[in-house]
């Protein structure tokens, strides 16, 4: 398992070692003790995952101290692409944004610390997006950035996305008060 920097402080990005045979594959998907040999002490309580279709668009997201959530998160099936903002005020990346691409063949992870807002477009049908996550969904402590801010500028790597209703009404980058220091 390979675990890498990214420009902004804080998140991974997690490349296991796949063994493939005549039978298929197998790879460790998650190591705790790899993973706080890191620095990463986290303790993941929840588990979810969603289906896309291609095209659609889910963020950007986040929970609010003192609810604020970690994320481990992959592909199952098919590939998305991944992004993260730095929400975080005192962060030197404050309002940056950073975007990776995470599929089912690629068995790529990454871990996004509390303090970033999270979303991803998906690139093919039916797509299976599992979440490893530090704190409970707690609905009082949802956040959201829209998801085209012009001033965030963030390629979607989609023609046509397909959004919620809460995703379309989240707050201006501007306008956001960010609750992480």
């Amino acid at each position: 398992m390979e675990i890498k920097h990214i420009p902004i402080d804080g998140p991974l990005v997690i490349q296991p070692k796949v063994f493939f045979d005549e039978r298929g594959y197998f790879f460790e998907s998650f190591n705790q003790a790899k993973f706080t040999e890191a620095g990463v002490q986290e303790v993941f309580v929840q588990d979810n995952q969603s289906m896309s279709q291609k095209g659609a668009v889910r963020g950007l997201h986040f929970q609010a101290p003192p609810h604020a959530q970690g994320k481990l998160v992959r592909v199952i099936q098919g590939a998305v692409y991944d992004v993260i903002v730095d929400i975080r005020k005192n962060s030197p990346t404050y309002g940056q944004h950073f975007g990776i691409e995470l599929s089912a063949s690629n068995f790529t992870t990454f871990w996004i610390p509390a303090g970033f807002a999270h979303g991803f477009s998906t690139l093919e049908d039916n797509t299976i997006f599992q979440y490893k996550c530090t704190d409970l969904y707690h609905k009082e402590s949802e956040g959201g950035i829209l998801w085209n801010d012009p001033d965030l500028n963030i390629d979607w790597k989609v023609a046509n996305p397909i959004l919620s209703e809460k995703d379309q009404l989240n707050t201006r980058f501007k306008d956001f008060q960010s609750p992480f220091n």
